[in-house]
């Protein structure tokens, strides 16, 4: 199964569930734009790609940018609407490498946070998003990647995670690891009446190493300008600093 059609069958309909209260997360991201000073600057434009139920793209029109969220996911994308009303939000329903043969003005911010990046099928494919990133950045435009780092093999009972609960449903991961991609098994139980039902689905997710990740976006003309790590996410920001 894809990452595509494990959200169609699977995950969008608990995924806001799974993330947490919307103004808190996106309260989060808001914090973390603007300690990092990613403000307007240019001509305001920002793309949040893997945009989901908008925490990021919310975020960022509040900052004063005009956001034009991509996603693949119907349904996330209709929740997204409803959070943005009345911001500078357009929504976009494509793949986020595609998407870019749209594209008629460039950037000066792009983000792609959420994990998105691990949804790509191979490493090919990240190298050529972040291609596409850097072609259609304004000089001295800025990227944002947040990624989880699964280069490192967890072990044993390791490989179980909880989630999220509450009094009607439960979320659990097992990770199933491979050379080049980890199988993610997303078990969910739900409250049913007077009783509780189990519902399993899985997806691959690749497998990105953060040392090689961050050759990459040097090897494409970019300076990486911030790097931490947050409760087992990559945060990276880079810019490209000559005029192209």
């Amino acid at each position: 199964m894809t990452a595509k059609e494990h959200y169609e069958t699977h995950l969008a309909n608990v995924y806001s569930w799974m993330l947490g209260e919307f103004h808190e997360k996106m309260s989060e991201q808001m914090d973390f734009f603007l300690r990092h000073k990613l403000l307007p600057s240019h001509n305001g434009v920002a793309l949040d790609l893997g945009a989901g139920n908008g925490i990021q793209s919310v975020a960022l029109a509040k900052l004063g940018f005009k956001v034009t969220s991509i996603d693949f996911n119907k349904q996330l994308l209709h929740e997204l609407t409803l959070n943005s009303k009345g911001l500078p939000i357009t929504v976009r329903e494509n793949d986020i490498l595609s998407f870019f043969n749209t594209l008629s003005e460039r950037a000066e911010l792009i983000v792609c946070m959420g994990d998105t990046l691990t949804h790509l099928s191979d490493y090919d494919d990240v190298s050529q998003l972040i291609k596409s990133c850097t072609d259609n950045l304004v000089d001295r435009g800025k990227l944002v990647f947040a990624f989880r780092d699964l280069a490192n093999e967890r072990k044993g009972s390791d490989r179980f995670f909880h989630v999220r609960s509450d009094e009607k449903r439960s979320m659990t991961c097992f990770l199933e690891y491979f050379p080049g991609h980890v199988m993610v098994y997303d078990i969910l139980t739900e409250k049913e009446g007077e009783g509780w039902m189990q519902k399993v689905s899985s997806y691959p997710k690749l497998r990105i190493p953060v040392s090689k990740f961050k050759n990459t976006l040097t090897a494409h003309g970019l300076q990486i300008i911030h790097e931490e790590d947050r409760r087992g996410m990559t945060y990276l920001i880079a810019y490209a600093p000559d005029p192209r």
